[in-house]
């Protein structure tokens, strides 16, 4: 099992910037996987971004692609998710998610959440 607190989230205004960070316990952090993924307002869940056990992979929605940067420091069991050049459409509640396994895999492999933690962006 693995357990995963979001925190970080807040109100910005459009083009500001905000850091999550995801802290993780209850298992072997650094052989899981890590993502972010969000749900806005009357919005189904998607992917916003992924990276391997060790760091070396990483992916992105094409939303985020080029503002958005996931990291993680196994030291401190801890993912992060760097959001610049906030858009209002990013407003959502992000989640963390773990999954089994090393690489980033597929959506449906990530089945460990933490509870999320608002992010909205003013215009």
């Amino acid at each position: 099992q693995v357990q995963l607190v979001e925190s970080g989230g807040g109100l910005v205004q459009t083009g500001g910037s905000l850091r999550l960070s995801c802290a993780a316990s209850g298992r072997t952090f650094s052989s899981n996987a890590m993502g972010w993924f969000r749900q806005g307002p009357v919005k189904e869940r998607e992917f916003v971004a992924a990276i391997s056990w060790s760091g070396g992979s990483t992916a992105y929605a094409d939303s985020v692609k080029g503002r958005f940067t996931i990291s993680r420091d196994n030291a401190k069991n801890t993912v992060y998710l760097q959001m610049n050049a906030l858009k209002p459409e990013d407003t959502a509640v992000y989640y963390c998610a773990a999954k089994d396994g090393l690489r980033i895999g597929r959506v449906s492999e990530y089945g460990y959440w933490g509870q999320g933690t608002q992010v909205t962006v003013s215009s």
